[in-house]
């Protein structure tokens, strides 16, 4: 399975962004993880390749959605209402697993991950 993110880029707090992930390979269950500056890695999304079983953080849900395009094969993150506080690589990951985490352990494939940057 590979995976390539697209998508990220800077914007001012308020804005929004949309991160798309390219899959090529099958899987199970697609995730979205971000890293800020000086800080571990850190759940955001997930979703059922199926579209099933959608699960957000706490903290993110309503102001972010993932979804998933089977004919285009990609996953993506819409991304409302940016705060600076969201800056951080955005990367994608994928398993095989038919386990509903939030561990970064239980993804087996990851990209290479994309930079967002809020300013205030």
């Amino acid at each position: 399975v590979q995976l390539v993110e697209s998508g990220g880029g800077s914007v001012r707090a308020g804005g929004s962004l949309t991160l798309t992930c390219q899959v090529s390979g099958a899987t199970f269950r697609m995730g979205w993880f971000r890293q800020p500056p000086g800080s571990e890695r850190e759940f955001v999304a997930a979703i059922d390749w199926s579209g099933g079983s959608p699960d957000y953080s706490d903290s993110l849900k309503g102001r972010f959605t993932i979804s998933r395009d089977n004919t285009k094969n990609t996953v993506t993150l819409q991304m409302a209402e940016l705060r600076p506080e969201d800056t951080a690589v955005y990367s994608c990951a994928a398993t095989d697993t038919r386990a509903i985490s939030r561990s970064s352990s239980a993804y087996e494939y990851w990209g290479q991950g994309t930079q967002v940057t809020v300013s205030s």
